[in-house]
């Protein structure tokens, strides 16, 4: 009986179409032989109510007194509604519990998504090359952490985010298959390529053991093979007098390199 009225609860019910939508959508466009132009929406923070998707961790958890918050900023004259990701990292470990020796660290993640009629809820990013974020970053070494539906479920696949205007906003395009099979913060060797069609989770933490405050902001997560015309103007660039875009993703060499 609670199986059944899961079933039929409207929250599950309007996923489905919306899932039914999105791949009748992808058939008519012939997306699964093409390759996709629209952009695939994967968080957007103009919701407010995008944030009970998601959540902080930090070592806080395990006794440690980092601090770490996520909170809704409406839209202003200076930035659009978004994501402040924030908090204070201490690298000071607790004097009762001897078996934690190290700390300085905080993060945030989002949930895993509800089912729907179809299944358990994943983003299949298989079409598109890049992974784009709109940040507004203070400079510090945050990652980019994706989760997938793998077999070891506590691999995480990780990319230096790279900000080339620290306290700008700015779009940071990462190549999907750039990023590095971790295990606890370890990297994992062999390499396995990210299941990418069966995306679980997508989030960003920081892990440079700086004492001190942080501060970023996120706007909105998405997949796509380019940026849009309007996703320029927004950023600011410019485009080449051939008419060719400017690299977007001179930064993902640089980051193999950071993470060897």
């Amino acid at each position: 009986m609670k199986s059944t009225s899961q079933f039929l609860s409207p929250g599950f019910l309007r996923r489905s179409l919306d899932e039914f939508k999105r791949l009748s959508n992808i058939a008519l466009k012939q997306e699964g032989i093409r390759t996709p132009t629209a952009p695939y929406q994967l968080l957007d923070f103009a919701d407010p109510t995008s944030l009970s998707s998601c959540k902080t961790m930090s070592d806080a958890d395990i006794g440690g007194f980092s601090k770490a918050s996520l909170d809704s900023i409406p839209i202003s004259q200076s930035n659009p509604a978004h994501a402040q990701f924030h908090g204070n990292i201490s690298i000071e470990l607790p004097t009762n519990r001897p078996q934690v020796q190290r700390t300085g660290y905080a993060a945030w993640r989002s949930l895993d998504r509800p089912a729907t009629l179809f299944g358990k809820s994943l983003w299949d990013i298989d079409p598109y090359t890049y992974l784009a974020l709109r940040i507004k970053s203070d400079g510090r070494k945050y990652f980019v952490n994706v989760q997938t539906e793998s077999i070891v479920s506590t691999d995480l696949h990780q990319h230096r985010l790279y900000a080339r205007q620290p306290g700008e906003w700015e779009t940071v395009l990462i190549k999907w298959n750039e990023f590095v099979r971790t295990n606890h913060g370890v990297v994992v060797e062999p390499q396995t390529e990210m299941l990418r069609q069966k995306v679980r989770t997508v989030g960003i933490g920081l892990i440079d053991r700086v004492p001190g405050p942080f501060d970023l902001g996120i706007s909105r997560v998405w997949a796509t093979n380019g940026l849009t015309s309007e996703d320029m103007r927004e950023d600011k660039r410019l485009e080449r007098e051939d008419g060719q875009r400017v690299d977007m993703v001179r930064e993902a060499g640089e980051a193999e390199n950071a993470l060897k």
